[in-house]
Formats: C-alpha cells, sequence, structure tokens
C-alpha cells in the first residue's frame, strides 16, 4: 500500500473538477478576513476545522457560501487560485480544470473582472512557475434562476477567450439540469463546451437531463447513474467522461462507506471514471489524498490507478497534441 501511495504522489495527473472557492483553506481565509476588515463568526483556525462536519450537500453549501465573504479583491482571488496551484505542483498535478462561481461573487457586489482578472493571472503565473496548464468553467449556480444564469453569460462573454466551458453547480435536489436549458443552448451558440453536476445527490434523470437538453461535454459526478442499466451502457458506449469525488462523496454521505465506493464498479462497467477533489479543504483532501482514499478502501491496482490517470488527460479539453503529450508522460512514468 505504501509503495501505491508513493507511485501516485509522483505519477503525472490531471484534476477535472474542482470548485476554486472550495479550496479556501481555514488559515487563508482568516488571513483574508483580518485583510479586507470582513467579520467571520470563528475565533480560531480550529473553529473552522470543526465547522466541516457536514451531513448533506445543503449544510456544505451554507458554509461554502460563508467562506466566500472574504473574498473581495483581485489579489484575493490571486492567493486563493496561486495557494491551490502551489499545492498541485507539490501534488504533480500538470492540468487543471477548475470551477469558478461568479454569482457568488457579484451578487455580494463584486465585479465580474475583478473574480477573473485574480484567477486568470494565478493560472498565468501557475504555466509560468509550475509548468502546469489549465482551463477555467464557469458555473451557473442552479438554486437562482435561469434569467440569473443569462445574465452571468452575457458579463462572461467579454472575457471568452479565457473562459473553455459553462457549467452547473450548487443545490441540485428540486433544481433539475431542465431548468436551464435555455441558457445552456446559448452558451454553446457561444463557442463553450458544457459540464453540469448530476447525479451526486440527484436522481439518474437529472443525468439524461444534462446528456439530452444541456448536451454537456462531460458528467459532474453521476454516481446515481448506476443505478440505471440501460444509463450505464450509453455513459459506457458514448465514453463521456464523470469527474468523480471519492472524498466529497463520502463527506456528504452520498457514500456511508468508502468500501462500497462506485468507482471501481464504474471501471468494471467500462465508464471513463476520473479522480477529482471537488472542495478539497471542505472535504479533507486534495487529488493525492483522494487516490490514497480509494487504493486503501477498494484494493485498488497499479494498472487501475494508471486507467483512473489516463482517463483524466483523455477528458480533459485540451487539444488532441496536449493530450497526447500528458499521456506520453504518464505512460513514461508507469512503465
Amino acid at each position: 500500500m505504501d509503495d501505491l501511495k508513493r507511485f501516485i504522489q509522483k505519477m503525472p495527473k490531471a484534476e477535472l473538477h474542482l470548485h476554486i472557492e472550495g479550496s479556501l483553506e481555514p488559515e487563508l481565509m482568516f488571513a483574508l478576513a483580518k485583510r479586507n476588515d470582513v467579520e467571520i463568526p470563528f475565533a480560531t483556525v480550529q473553529e473552522v476545522r470543526d465547522a466541516y462536519s457536514f451531513s448533506n450537500l445543503q449544510d456544505f453549501l451554507d458554509i461554502y457560501y460563508q467562506g466566500m465573504s472574504v473574498l473581495l479583491k483581485e489579489q484575493d482571488f490571486y492567493d486563493l487560485t496561486f495557494a491551490y496551484l502551489t499545492k498541485m505542483q507539490e501534488q504533480n498535478v500538470i492540468h487543471v480544470e477548475i470551477f469558478f462561481d461568479p454569482q457568488g461573487h457579484t451578487d455580494r457586489g463584486v465585479p465580474f473582472a475583478t473574480v477573473i482578472d485574480g484567477i486568470t493571472r494565478a493560472l498565468d503565473d501557475g504555466l509560468a512557475k509550475f509548468g502546469i496548464t489549465s482551463k477555467l468553467i464557469l458555473c451557473f449556480l442552479r438554486h437562482l434562476s435561469e434569467d440569473a444564469a443569462f445574465d452571468t453569460l452575457a458579463q462572461a462573454l467579454p472575457y471568452r477567450d479565457r473562459i473553455t466551458a459553462v457549467g452547473l453547480d450548487s443545490s441540485e435536489m428540486g433544481h433539475p439540469p431542465s431548468k436551464f436549458a435555455r441558457v445552456f443552448e446559448k452558451a454553446k451558440t457561444e463557442g463553450f463546451l458544457a459540464v453540469a453536476h448530476a447525479g451526486e445527490e440527484g436522481p439518474p434523470e437529472y443525468v439524461y437531463e444534462a446528456l439530452d437538453l444541456l448536451k454537456v461535454d462531460r458528467l459532474d459526478h453521476g454516481n446515481r447513474a448506476l443505478e440505471d442499466t440501460a444509463l450505464v451502457t450509453r455513459l459506457a458506449d458514448s465514453q463521456i467522461a464523470l469527474t468523480v469525488c471519492p472524498l466529497s462523496n463520502y463527506k456528504l454521505a452520498g457514500v456511508t462507506d468508502m468500501r462500497a465506493h462506485p468507482i471501481k464498479k464504474m471501471l468494471d462497467l467500462g465508464l471513463k471514471a476520473t479522480v477529482n477533489s471537488d472542495d478539497p479543504s471542505y472535504f479533507g483532501g486534495y487529488v493525492n489524498e483522494n487516490y490514497d482514499a480509494i487504493i486503501e478502501s477498494l484494493s485498488l491496482t497499479k494498472a487501475e490507478i494508471l486507467k483512473l490517470a489516463r482517463n483524466g488527460f483523455e477528458a480533459s479539453f485540451c487539444s488532441e497534441k496536449e493530450k497526447q503529450a500528458m499521456i506520453f508522460r504518464l505512460e513514461a512514468y508507469g512503465a
């Protein structure tokens, strides 16, 4: 097991499901609160960590949005993003595709430009200093209206050269993908790729809607798709990727025993599953810790680990040439 952990630590990897606001570590939250004179309801870093105890997605989201309140200036978004990239460099993650939630900031009066300028400046520095390549994905908050999503899309258009895709996150139950069919159609006509959270807490029907109505290019989570045999066959045949987040599933009680986590079953069924951290500061681990959790609980082999890593590169929104270069590095490492 220790040998596999060491193998994972140095293995080249991609991360395709990461909410940048969810990488806000308690120490940085405190530093930004002090810098920006923002009151937060915690006296110590430990109090914040103690509050990271959730029974479901909504419990997590309540504190997630609370944590955002310290992000006000371009430098805040830069510091947040560069801290994440520094961690990725330590974990040998060579490509990242990160989500950001502009509505969580613009609704607080923070300009869209402030958010994206800080994030993309850090991504540029991550490439220059660490060699980490990146893509940026704008997520619509599904508990808000589709009209609000249209407003956000309009704000994003001047920055389309910096944004690869649109996505859909936040409270899943009661907010099906169909609620956002028109704005996704508009985003597609503007040249954006599409992803969506579906089948995390929501039923297989939400996965069908993400595929058929939003026409997603990649599926975020997708765990509950396994409940529908026809859907599993469709996902296997199409090889549309699933961005799976093991520690997130466990922390939010979607999976109550990691030995029952579905990612090994996904591989066995021929699904293109990938390993990601989702909101690592809240869920107890970045990419490597997610790999460690599943090798311990599911007895994954080295070949299966390499398959998951390869899936991550193949499922990225990079060019075929870029994908092949990353896969070559992985194959050379695993040989």
